[in-house]
């Protein structure tokens, strides 16, 4: 008897590195030929057949028709029992093109959408072009997991295929005994960031662009005390903008750009306060991350991050418009009320682990567990 085959499909190879791989296991061990079709040449635990294909972020980029036409083929060609699709391009190519192949009836279609371009506050522009392609491709969908509760009552109104249903997973999941497992080292992390050990260490997490707003934090620099400085994980095209951005405000021996690191959470056990100023998330795993390490966590009001932070209670939400006169007043004045914030925020994460999500995904998937 042939075995049932699965495929996973994002734009990128990142994308599964960072998500997934828990679930090709899953299918893995339940005897399935997994593959995935991602733009890279990366290779996957527990992937049997990696194809690579040339997706552009940009929906509208040519290489992407012929993203669509390489992946009809490999439809085609396998017959797939399960595809579960993801990001924006991903999701949108691999649901027509299974809807173009000769098995679209005997392929159950499954997209995560981690998080709407079209949400409350979002441009016109966004509502214009991507809700209705996202409408569209939603009749083409068996399954439609949304990771947060505002993308929920959005895809509720959406007509899936025949018995389609939507269903509420809150993210991919986080794994509690990877956390548990890593110390905080905050003298070597000081030490190498030639800084006193006693200094309070802010926290971000995120690509150095615009949507991840940086910037808020860095001008608050000024109004706290020396002892208080800001890191930053991550790289992007604002990375000079910040530097400049310091030297005129003349902190640049406070802000710490650590670029790329495969130490996040070990870096989120040395530091003392996670800031998250987002304009736009779906459900992020580096909050989670940050509220399982047991880190005080300032976040902005937005979807998704009003998912995972009760204001006062296991964290802060915060209105961008005053975000930073808050956060001056938070950290300086409100810092008592921290060891009962941890307490409330590592309780409440349960919910959100690797564990949990796996046992929600194998329901979804009809898998044994």
């Amino acid at each position: 008897m042939e075995n049932k085959k699965v495929l996973f499909v994002a734009h990128v190879d990142s994308h599964i590195y960072a998500f997934h791989i828990p679930f090709l296991k899953m299918f893995h061990d339940n005897g399935y030929e997994v593959h995935v079709a991602s733009h890279g040449d990366s290779i996957f635990e527990f992937c049997d057949v990696k194809h690579n294909l040339p997706f552009e972020r940009n929906p509208f980029a040519p290489h992407n028709l012929k993203a669509l036409r390489e992946l009809k083929e490999i439809i085609d060609e396998y017959n797939f029992d399960i595809i579960h699709c993801h990001t924006p391009v991903g999701g949108v190519i691999a649901r027509i093109a299974n809807r173009m192949s000769k098995n679209y009836k005997n392929t159950k279609m499954i997209y995560t959408a981690h998080g709407f371009h079209f949400f409350k506050g979002a441009p016109l522009k966004n509502w214009t072009i991507y809700y209705p392609i996202e409408k569209l491709c939603a009749h083409y969908t068996d399954i439609l997991i949304t990771i947060n509760k505002e993308d929920y009552k959005i895809a509720q109104k959406f007509k899936l295929k025949q018995d389609g249903k939507v269903e509420f997973v809150p993210g991919v999941g986080i794994d509690m005994d990877k956390i548990n497992s890593i110390q905080g080292q905050k003298r070597k992390l000081c030490d190498s960031l030639q800084i006193p050990t006693n200094s309070i260490l802010l926290l971000s997490v995120g690509e150095l662009n615009e949507n991840k707003n940086h910037k808020i934090v860095i001008e608050c620099l000024p109004h706290l005390p020396d002892n208080f400085h800001y890191l930053i994980c991550g790289i992007g095209n604002m990375k000079e903008n910040y530097e400049q951005l310091a030297k005129q405000l003349q902190v640049s021996n406070r802000l710490h750009l650590l670029g790329y690191r495969h130490d996040i959470l070990e870096i989120m056990k040395s530091c003392d306060i996670f800031l998250f100023p987002s304009k736009r998330e779906g459900l992020s795993v580096a909050l989670m991350e940050a509220k399982a390490c047991g880190m005080v966590c300032i976040a902005s009001r937005i979807r998704g991050n009003t998912d995972l932070i009760k204001h006062q209670k296991d964290g802060y939400i915060l209105d961008l418009s005053t975000f930073q006169e808050d956060v001056i007043n938070i950290v300086l004045k409100q810092c008592n009320n921290f060891p009962n914030i941890i307490n409330n925020s590592l309780k409440s994460m349960e919910v959100y682990s690797l564990q949990t999500i796996l046992k929600e995904m194998n329901k979804i998937y009809g898998l044994e567990f």
